[in-house]
C-alpha cells in the first residue's frame, strides 16, 4: 500500500463533481480494478454456489451417484475457500480505495487552504471548510469502498440471470426486467434526499462557524456581557441542524427501509414462480433448491446495489461541497509571475506610504491607528485582495513568484497562533534548524522561562491553539519561531504586545543584536523597542510624515510624543 498521506495528491477536476470523482478514481486505478476483480470473484462464488449445490441434487442424490455427489461437493467446498480468500482481498482492497480518496480530497483541502489563505476564510464560512476535511473527505471515501461490491454485483447478477434464463426463460426474464424496475424507483427517494443532505451540511457548517468564532471570542464576550445572546444563537442554530438531520432521517431510513423490503418482495416472487415450474414439470427438483439459493443470494447484490446509490448519492453532496471550497481563488491567484527577485540585498520601498527601508537596518513603524501599520505590513509581505506596490531593490514583488516573496519576506502578525504538535515542530517547521539555535533564538526572545515549565522540553507537546499557554507566552513562542525563519526581510507586527516591560526590554536589545545585518522592520509604540531602531518613521493617514532616531523626533515632533506616550501610557 502506498504512503499516506501522498507527496503529490496531483490537481483536481474542478469542472463538476463527477470529473472531481472520475479524478480521484484515476489516481489509484491499479487498487479500484483490483478490487473491482476480487469484488467480482468473491460475489460470482456466492452465485454459482447454488448451481453447484443443484447439480449436486440432480446428479448425485436423485440417481444415487456417489462420485458425482462427491465431485460437485468438492466444487462446492473450492467456490468456498475462493470466495474466502477473494473475500479477504476485496476488504483489504476496500480500505486501501476509503483511505486513497479520503486522504487525497483530505490534501487538497488543506493544501488549497493553506495556498489561499484569508481569501478562503472571507470567502465563505471556516465551519465549511472544517466539515469538507472532517466530514465530506470521508464522505468521498465511502463511495470508493462500497465500489468494489458494487461491481461483484453486477457480475454476479449478469451470470445469475443467465444461467436462470436457461433454465427457465420466464424466471430470467422476471430477473432482468423486475430488478431495473425496483432500483430505478429509489430514485423517487434519492433526488429529495440529495436536496435535504445539502440543506443539512449548510446548517452544520454555520453552526460549526458560530462555535468556533464563539470560543475564539470567548473573553471578549464576558468582557461584554454578550454570552447570553450568543449562547442563545448557538441553540437556536443548533436546533437548526436537529430539525436538519431529522428531516434528513427520516428518507434515510426510507432508503434503508427499501434495501430490506425490495429484495425481500423479489425473492418472494421469484420462489413462487420457481415452485409453480416445478409442479408444471418444467424444473427438476435440483433446480429448484438452485432457484431457491439465487432467489437468497439475489438479495446481496441487489442490497450492495441501493447502498451503492445511497454513498453515491451523499458523495455528490460532498463533492459539490468540496469543489466549493477548492473554487475559492488566492488573493495572488491572477498574478503573473516576469521577474524574479534579485540574490543581493536591496531597499524596500513602499510608494502608498512613502516608506523606504534601507538593507540591513532596524526600522520601527508608529502610528496612531495600527490597522495602518497592519495594512502596510500586509502590503510588505503581499498580502490581501489587492495588488501591492512594493519594490525590492527596484523590482515590483507583484511581479515575481509568490513562493519567491515567501522565501525573502517574513511577516508576523500581531495575532500568535500555534497548532497541535511537538513544541519544536511548532518553533522551527521546516526542521533545519539546530535544537542549540532554537533555544538561541528563545533566548532571543526571552522565552526560556517556557522551555523549562514545560516537561520534555522541545519535545513537549502542544495543545490545540496553544491555549495552554498565556497570551505573552504565546506571543514570545511565536517571535521565536519568526526569528528561525532566518528571513532576510522580517517584518513584526506588535511583537511584545503582550509582555511586561522587564521582558519587553530584554527582548528589544536582543532583537536588535539577533539582527545585526538583516533588514527588519517593526510596527510598534512602545518606546523600549523604538530606542533600540537604527531609524523610526511615523505613519499619519497612511503616509510617512517623520522620520528619525526615536530620542529626536520624541523632543521635536508633537504628534510622535503624543502617539508615544499614549502607547506608553
Amino acid at each position: 500500500m502506498e504512503r499516506l498521506p501522498f507527496a503529490d495528491p496531483g490537481i483536481p477536476d474542478l469542472r463538476g463533481p463527477w470529473r472531481f470523482l472520475a479524478r480521484i478514481w484515476r489516481g489509484q486505478i491499479r487498487s479500484q480494478v483490483l478490487g473491482a476483480v476480487m469484488g467480482s470473484i468473491w460475489m460470482l462464488c456466492a452465485a454459482l454456489t447454488p448451481a453447484a449445490v443443484g447439480r449436486a441434487i440432480d446428479q448425485g442424490i436423485v440417481p444415487r451417484d456417489g462420485a458425482a455427489l462427491l465431485r460437485w461437493s468438492a466444487i462446492v467446498f473450492a467456490l468456498a475457500v475462493i470466495s474466502a480468500g477473494t473475500g479477504a482481498l476485496r476488504h483489504r482492497y476496500a480500505v486501501e480505495n476509503w483511505l486513497r480518496a479520503c486522504f487525497r480530497t483530505m490534501q487538497w483541502l488543506g493544501h488549497h487552504s493553506a495556498d489561499t489563505g484569508a481569501a478562503l476564510t472571507r470567502a465563505m464560512p471556516t465551519g465549511k471548510v472544517v466539515a469538507g476535511i472532517a466530514s465530506d473527505a470521508p464522505t468521498i471515501g465511502s463511495s470508493f469502498d462500497v465500489a468494489n461490491r458494487f461491481a461483484g454485483a453486477i457480475v454476479s447478477y449478469l451470470v445469475v440471470a443467465v444461467i436462470m434464463l436457461t433454465t427457465s426463460l420466464r424466471l430470467g426474464l422476471l430477473v432482468l426486467l423486475g430488478v431495473p424496475v425496483l432500483l430505478a424507483s429509489l430514485s423517487l427517494v434519492m433526488k429529495p434526499l440529495q436536496r435535504r443532505q445539502a440543506q443539512q451540511r449548510e446548517a452544520s457548517g454555520r453552526l460549526v462557524e458560530l462555535g468556533a468564532d464563539t470560543v475564539a471570542g470567548l473573553r471578549v464576550l464576558r468582557g461584554i456581557g454578550g454570552e447570553a445572546t450568543f449562547l442563545e444563537r448557538y441553540r437556536d442554530q443548533s436546533q437548526l441542524v436537529r430539525r436538519r438531520g431529522n428531516q434528513v432521517a427520516g428518507l434515510q431510513s426510507t432508503l434503508d427501509a427499501a434495501q430490506i423490503l425490495l429484495p425481500g418482495l423479489f425473492t418472494l416472487i421469484v420462489t413462487w414462480f420457481g415452485a409453480h415450474a416445478v409442479l408444471d414439470g418444467d424444473l427438476q427438483v435440483g433446480q429448484l433448491v438452485a432457484f431457491y439459493g439465487y432467489a437468497a443470494f439475489l438479495v446481496l447484490p441487489l442490497q450492495t446495489a441501493t447502498e451503492f446509490a445511497g454513498k453515491l448519492t451523499r458523495t455528490h453532496v460532498a463533492a459539490h461541497k468540496v469543489i466549493a471550497v477548492l473554487q475559492v481563488r488566492s488573493d495572488s491567484a491572477g498574478d503573473v509571475a516576469i521577474t524574479s527577485l534579485p540574490d543581493e540585498p536591496g531597499v524596500l520601498h513602499d510608494p502608498t506610504s512613502g516608506l523606504t527601508v534601507t538593507p540591513g537596518t532596524f526600522v520601527a513603524v508608529v502610528s496612531a491607528r495600527p490597522e495602518e501599520s497592519a495594512a502596510l505590513a500586509d502590503r510588505l509581505g503581499r498580502f490581501g485582495a489587492e495588488r501591492t506596490e512594493v519594490t525590492f531593490a527596484g523590482t515590483p514583488i507583484a511581479d515575481v513568484p509568490l513562493g519567491q516573496v515567501r522565501d525573502r519576506v517574513v511577516v508576523s502578525q500581531i495575532d500568535p497562533a500555534l497548532f497541535t504538535g511537538r513544541l519544536r515542530e511548532e518553533l522551527d517547521p521546516w526542521e533545519r534548524a539546530s535544537d542549540a539555535r532554537v533555544r538561541e533564538a528563545l533566548h532571543v526572545a526571552s522565552a526560556e522561562d517556557i522551555l523549562d515549565a514545560v516537561d520534555d522540553g522541545l519535545d513537549a507537546q502542544v495543545e490545540e491553539r496553544g491555549r495552554t499557554f498565556s497570551g505573552g507566552q504565546r506571543q514570545r513562542l511565536t517571535l521565536t519561531r519568526a526569528l528561525l525563519t532566518e528571513a532576510p526581510i522580517l517584518v513584526l507586527v506588535e511583537p511584545t504586545s503582550a509582555v511586561d516591560a522587564h521582558t519587553e526590554a530584554r527582548i528589544a536589545g536582543r532583537l536588535v543584536t539577533e539582527r545585526a545585518g538583516r533588514t527588519t522592520v517593526v510596527m510598534t509604540a512602545s518606546p523600549l523597542l523604538l530606542d533600540h531602531a537604527d531609524e523610526v518613521v511615523l505613519l499619519q493617514d497612511g503616509r510617512v510624515t517623520a522620520r528619525g532616531r526615536h530620542a529626536d523626533l520624541l523632543r521635536h515632533h508633537s504628534a510622535y510624543r503624543r502617539v508615544v506616550v499614549r502607547g506608553d501610557e
